[in-house]
């Protein structure tokens, strides 16, 4: 399952602690996105995020948990991601939480299924900047730094470039996409319809779409097919 992340060129992010209705997950699951990518930065706990899987298991879409908390580390998700905040000097959120983690879940997981991300979190203004004490790199060449140690130093398979409710420097993107070797780039942050979304999968290797799913559903399923006909 993890070599399909290769494959992927677009993502629905969903937010357990946000609502949705059926026919919009229905609507969502069925767009011919890549895959549902389950996670948030507040309000995650174990009981939505398996009602959320629940309701997303009745369609034939890849789900992936992206584990925000061990709290709501839920089994029956095809992958898990791990996301590793590479710009901060908290580390608890580059190892720390993740030795704990392991340290009571290690011996039983199904290491096949588990990706680690190397995360960048460029808006500084956003709550997962904010818990995470991220700070957003000041230049390019800050940026293609933390690039290549994801995809170089450390052989991350995601290098995930995170603007979180804001369009990014496309150009920025394009750019740190081109020194990648191994890792994928992923991008989110700002893509609120099919204009940006074509844009976005230009720069970046695999797009994620979030917050337009639940301000503009119409917007948000356009976004499948414009990175299909790139």
């Amino acid at each position: 399952m993890t070599g399909l992340i290769g494959q992927w060129r677009h993502v629905f992010k969903l937010d357990p602690d946000r609502e949705l209705s059926d026919e919009a997950l229905e609507k969502v699951c069925t767009s011919g996105t890549d895959a549902i990518l389950v996670g948030g930065s507040s309000g995650v706990t174990y009981d939505n995020t398996v009602d959320l899987m629940s309701r997303i298991r009745r369609f034939a879409v890849p789900c992936v948990l992206e584990i925000s908390t061990d709290e709501a580390l839920v089994p029956g998700f095809d992958l898990y991601f791990i996301p590793i905040v590479l710009n901060t000097d908290q580390g608890e959120w580059i190892c720390g939480r993740h030795q704990e983690a392991l340290r009571e879940a290690g011996a039983h997981l199904e290491w096949d299924r588990i990706a680690a991300e190397g995360y960048v979190i460029l808006n500084e203004d956003s709550t997962a900047a904010k818990l995470t004490g991220a700070r957003a790199p000041a230049t390019l060449k800050d940026l293609t730094a933390y690039a290549r140690m994801a995809d170089r130093l450390f052989s991350l398979p995601i290098f995930y470039v995170e603007y979180s409710g804001t369009f990014g420097n496309m150009e920025w993107v394009r750019q740190t996409r081109n020194v990648l070797q191994r890792s994928r780039l992923f991008y989110g942050g700002g893509i609120d319809g099919p204009d940006k979304a074509r844009e976005a999968a230009q720069a970046a290797h695999t797009i994620v779409v979030g917050n337009a799913v639940y301000e503009n559903l119409s917007q948000a399923l356009a976004t499948v097919d414009a990175v299909r006909k790139l």
